[in-house]
């Protein structure tokens, strides 16, 4: 018994690596691929698979648990560039990297192993229930055998907006992106992974400098970098891409922090006008709306609004809502579901408004979320821009960072106030613009909702 005790409660780290010949060759019963396997899966993700027949297929290791950011999951891909197809593979051994390293391909047998779902991605192990557990220590020498070859991985080049399911578990690289800036101050730069509220992985904002879509890269507590700061400047971030914890969002998780190649010190961010937070409202009236006038499903129009759609085909429309996500009486919200379009840029934009000849503006409005997902809004000004749509886009939109916009991880189903936004440090006349960016692609179909707008001056 005491035998028994011991050998259970050894740490893992001191089990010896699975010996096997280097050099073994199971090409002689080479007969599966990588992605007909996983059109299995994507045939029905709730259905869990057992081999019960030798396949063996051939694949490339694409993870490291050197960094401590991956534990016991193993991830490979089915070719060395330009893969179609990988897999998480669940085991039971620490320290992999020592064995099945960077580059090194594997034979693997699927008899005996089980294909299912773990938090949204793709995963081969033992089946225990309804779920996909590590293989045993035992029982990996006969599943993953490793070959001679160390190959060097070329990662996809992708972008944010690409990001789907046939992506899952790739070597991926996205280039043109920063931290986001309140991530990077240097007065209090944010860590990896250890801020107060970093429980588990922490999540941070990486923004791209092209227009794309901004992502999370998540980086476990446990790994050994989680308490370097993170690059103040801008380039490419190489990972996997997978699926949170809670298969709630595509995240990247790196391999080391090397895989952030940020070469340039220069940063994308967007000009800002930032006069603070006011104390109270005004007595005087420049602007208000409740959009209690317009009609539920139709463009805003009226009241000097100009609704204009950049890209796609959906303008902002008034809605009315009741139950959990219920609308302020009439609001208005952008939402691309349904219409097919691949990005949606979607601006609701003020009449034009004078602070020359006014003193102490204020911004107020209120916005909520039908889960926002990926997509995103923003509220910006600008006061050289002379009110056509042709000119839009060359005129300089400022965004007004003391605004507060709710977020993907605030409760769908309230409302969130901007605070009263202090405008009385902008000069000349201009427009306050709403701008909504997302697509009907699966994770960007966000919803953002807007409503209780004023703009009022002492």
């Amino acid at each position: 018994m005491s035998l028994l005790f011991l050998a259970a409660c050894s740490p893992e780290e001191e089990f010896a690596i699975p010996q096997q010949d280097p050099a073994t060759d199971l090409s002689s019963i080479l007969n599966a691929d990588l992605n007909a396997v996983l059109g299995r899966y994507y045939q029905n993700p709730e259905e869990i698979l057992t081999f019960d027949k030798d396949l063996i297929l051939e694949a490339y290791v694409v993870s490291s648990d050197e960094a401590g950011n991956f534990y016991k999951e193993l991830v490979v891909q089915d070719k060395k560039e330009d893969p179609l197809a990988g897999i998480i593979i669940k085991l039971n051994m620490t320290s992999y990297y020592q064995f099945f390293n960077f580059g090194r391909k594997v034979q693997i047998n699927l008899k005996g192993l089980s294909l299912g779902s773990s938090h949204g991605v793709p995963a081969l192990g033992v089946v225990n229930g309804k779920n996909i557990e590590n293989i045993p220590q035992s029982r990996i020498p006969f599943h993953i055998t490793r070959t001679s070859e160390v190959a060097q991985i070329t990662p996809k080049l992708i972008q944010a907006a690409d990001f789907s399911d046939c992506l899952e578990n790739l070597y991926v690289r996205i280039g043109n992106v920063q931290f986001n800036k309140l991530l990077t101050n240097p007065e209090n730069p944010f860590t990896y992974a250890s801020q107060d509220n970093d429980e588990f992985d922490g999540e941070r904002l990486v923004e791209s400098c092209t227009g794309d879509f901004p992502f999370i890269l998540s980086t476990s507590t446990y790994a050994d970098f989680n308490m370097l700061k993170l690059p103040q400047g801008s380039g490419s971030i190489q990972g996997i891409l997978t699926r949170d914890y809670y298969d709630d969002f595509y995240t990247i998780y790196l391999n080391s922090p090397a895989d952030v190649q940020f070469s340039s010190s220069n940063r994308c961010d967007p000009k800002e006008v930032n006069c603070g937070k006011a104390s109270k409202m005004g007595n005087k009236i420049l602007f208000e709306d409740d959009f209690i006038s317009q009609k539920n499903n139709k463009p805003v129009a009226g009241k000097g609004w100009k609704n204009i759609v950049q890209e796609g085909s959906k303008p902002w429309e008034a809605y009315t809502a009741t139950g959990a996500n219920a609308s302020l009486g009439r609001s208005v919200r952008m939402r691309p579901a349904g219409s097919g379009d691949v990005r949606s840029i979607s601006w609701l934009i003020t009449p034009q408004m004078n602070f020359n000849t006014n003193t102490g503006e204020i911004l107020s409005f209120k916005t909520s979320t039908s889960f926002a997902n990926g997509s995103f809004m923003e509220v910006l000004i600008s006061t050289d821009w002379d009110g056509t749509e042709e000119s839009l886009l060359s005129a300089e939109w400022q965004i007004l960072s003391a605004a507060y916009i709710a977020q993907n991880n605030d409760f769908f189903g309230d409302w969130f106030s901007s605070g009263l936004v202090d405008l009385s440090c902008v000069d000349g006349k201009g427009y306050i613009a709403f701008r909504y960016t997302g697509s009907d692609l699966a994770y960007y179909n966000g919803v953002y909702e807007l409503d209780e707008i004023v703009v009022s001056a002492d």
